[in-house]
């Protein structure tokens, strides 16, 4: 049982002789106890913070049956990430185009995003959705991925890609200087 002592010190040499002061005695027994109710009550009731995951549905990696899907050149934008928190991006295939080295800020990567999905729904119609293909380089980070898939999510383009980098687009990469 835990008890407090209130007492007075002991005796003063000299002076007075005054009555001996008789303890107080406190049980906090009960106050334990109510602290870890509190705490238990406040444990129990807390949420805990649910990790953020953004899904990706990645096909089978045993998957025989590779027919892939022709992709019309004039709706995919290409998105060539590199070093030092740049990327490059262009529609059509490397080489026809040029591409621009842009960052990944809202005024830049979600503005080219948004303007040329707008583009690409008035030249081929409102159902022809824009094609958004990602490719990572060796240099660029998993933050520069997961900013291009939250403005992906952002300005509501659902058809998307993660691929392999070729050595045509690492060319363009090196010959801007975004890849060493």
């Amino acid at each position: 049982m835990a008890e407090l002592d209130t007492s007075g010190g002991g005796k003063h040499k000299g002076g007075k002789v005054r009555t001996k002061k008789k303890a107080t005695r406190v049980d906090l027994t009960a106050m334990v106890d109510l602290a870890f109710l509190l705490i238990t009550f406040f444990i129990l009731t807390t949420t805990l913070n649910k990790p953020k995951a953004m899904e990706l549905i990645m096909p089978d990696k045993d998957d025989q049956n590779k027919q892939q899907m022709p992709v019309p050149e004039s709706r995919t934008m290409t998105l060539l990430l590199g070093d030092n928190n740049k990327l490059e991006w262009f529609v059509g295939i490397p080489g026809k185009t040029q591409p621009a080295v842009i960052g990944y800020g809202k005024d830049e990567l979600r503005k080219v995003l948004v303007d040329q999905n707008n583009l690409i729904k008035q030249s081929h119609g409102a159902n022809q959705p824009m094609i958004v293909v990602v490719k990572p380089s060796a240099q660029s980070t998993y933050k520069n991925v997961v900013t291009v898939m939250d403005e992906l999510n952002i300005t509501g383009i659902e058809q998307r890609a993660i691929v392999d980098i070729t050595p045509v687009e690492l060319g363009l990469l090196k010959r801007d200087g975004l890849y060493k």
